[in-house]
């Protein structure tokens, strides 16, 4: 198998934000030539598709003003430094739903955008769920709802869900789903 790998020769800080950091990096590429590489660093996030009792994924809407847009999306959130994945998916569950969940599930990993932005997102699936209330960060505005899980794979797949984590998770999990017959 060829080497692909590209070594860093130096690199540029040229923001440090309250959540990302961006640097330009020069970097020796697998031919000896030179390259840039702008690099957005971030400290990495959870997604939880959380399934009630009746089968039912919980999907919060919120305005992401990057976008410009009201996007539905699974329960998510950026992780604390030092902090275990699987305690950030609780944490944000809790936080944003108002749920704990009696069942983790596994579902993997994802890296949204690996050309410049180094987040990887961890996967779960959360079930036995039971209700408190909502404990959102001060600057964070949502709503939450549960839709029937064969209506959010359809959302996913006629557009109207086109958040990544959302899409890959409801997919990764509609396939799980269908190979263990359940």
């Amino acid at each position: 198998m060829l080497d692909l790998t590209e070594k860093l020769l130096q690199s540029h800080p040229i923001y440090n934000g309250r959540i990302i950091r961006v640097r330009r990096d020069e970097v020796l590429l697998p031919d000896g030539g030179h390259g840039l590489r702008e690099v957005v660093d971030h400290p990495g996030g959870v997604g939880i598709l959380a399934l009630d009792d009746k089968g039912q994924v919980a999907l919060v809407r919120q305005y992401r003003y990057a976008v410009g847009e009201h996007l539905w999306e699974i329960p998510a959130g950026k992780r604390e430094k030092g902090e275990e994945p699987r305690i950030t998916a609780r944490r944000e569950l809790h936080e944003e739903v108002g749920a704990d969940a009696e069942r983790w599930t596994d579902l993997g990993t994802l890296i949204a955008s690996p050309g410049c932005y180094a987040e990887r997102l961890y996967l779960y699936k959360a079930e036995g769920l039971t209700f408190t209330r909502q404990h959102l960060d001060e600057d964070e505005f949502l709503e939450v709802r549960f839709f029937p899980f064969e209506e959010v794979v359809e959302k996913c797949l006629n557009g109207q869900l086109q958040d990544a984590k959302t899409v890959a998770v409801v997919l990764k999990a509609k396939v799980l789903r269908e190979k263990s017959g359940l």
